[in-house]
């Protein structure tokens, strides 16, 4: 199925940030909620960014420093796949993340574990409860079955682009292919298992001003992006818009809710303090 009328309504009017002002400029984030940016104080700001749906973005980011996610717009979704900046052989694993901490959704005080069995990122702050990281991931075969096809050469920025691809994009910027395409997490997405075992996907989980933040834990290679989830059940492609603020929050002090969650936690961060010593 493929649409060719060149009407889209993807194509974004986000502007970009003013050349003459610093990338933490206030104007610019504060176009964010304004709850979601309360207890944030603007000398930690580093860079702001709104990113419009379907699209995917990278960035490596150093030790101490946080990204929090806001969602703009209802049922968005995020899949994020992370590399330890130093060596990328090292990088995220979802089967010992979750083991370790028993779980199977994410939420504040949950870490993101390395295969090396280092603390690679924390989640500090959250308003949702649940986001899922059982990896599902949107590839071009699934977008096209659900919602046709919309290419770059006719509908430019608002072509129809998957996870799949749009991580790929962004791996493959810092050294990286297909091999090394991990099993990610999908940010403001719920997804449960049923009396069956089948994936059930939960519409209408995040809403406008939801967010959460995300401590780094070592220095990261960080891909995203804001492509539907695959479980996703509108028929329709409308990935929705995701604010981000980069500031610095330095790393995990002795109390902090993460090292505190759980054992496995607190091990997995001394490890990666024990790295950077």
């Amino acid at each position: 199925m493929t649409d060719t009328t060149a009407e889209t309504t993807l194509v974004s009017d986000i502007p970009n940030p003013p050349a003459q002002s610093p990338v933490g400029n206030v104007a610019w984030w504060k176009r964010l909620p304004e709850a979601s940016m309360a207890d944030v104080a603007p000398g930690s700001i580093l860079w702001s960014e709104m990113m419009p749906g379907g699209t995917h973005w990278s960035w490596r980011i150093q030790r101490g420093r946080a990204l929090r996610f806001v969602a703009m717009d209802s049922d968005v979704n995020l899949s994020m796949v992370l590399y330890a900046a130093h060596d990328k052989l090292e990088r995220y694993n979802m089967p010992d993340s979750l083991k370790a901490q028993h779980t199977a959704h994410y939420s504040t005080g949950h870490v993101l574990m390395s295969d090396m069995g280092r603390a690679m990122a924390s989640i500090t702050h959250d308003t949702l409860g649940w986001h899922d990281p059982l990896g599902l991931l949107l590839d071009n075969n699934r977008m096209l079955a659900r919602y046709g096809e919309k290419r770059y050469q006719t509908f430019r920025n608002g072509m129809y682009r998957s996870g799949k691809d749009g991580l790929l994009t962004e791996i493959g910027k810092h050294g990286l292919s297909a091999r090394d395409l991990v099993i990610g997490v999908n940010w403001f997405s719920k997804v449960s298992v049923d009396e069956q075992g089948g994936f059930v996907y939960h519409p209408g989980h995040s809403q406008p001003g939801h967010w959460f933040e995300l401590r780094c834990d070592m220095d990261v290679v960080v891909a995203v992006s804001s492509a539907p989830h695959p479980l996703d059940t509108r028929t329709a492609y409308s990935p929705g818009r995701i604010g981000i603020v980069a500031r610095h929050v330095g790393v995990a002090a002795p109390d902090d809710v993460c090292r505190r969650f759980r054992p496995e936690n607190a091990r997995a961060l001394h490890n990666t303090d024990m790295f950077h010593a």
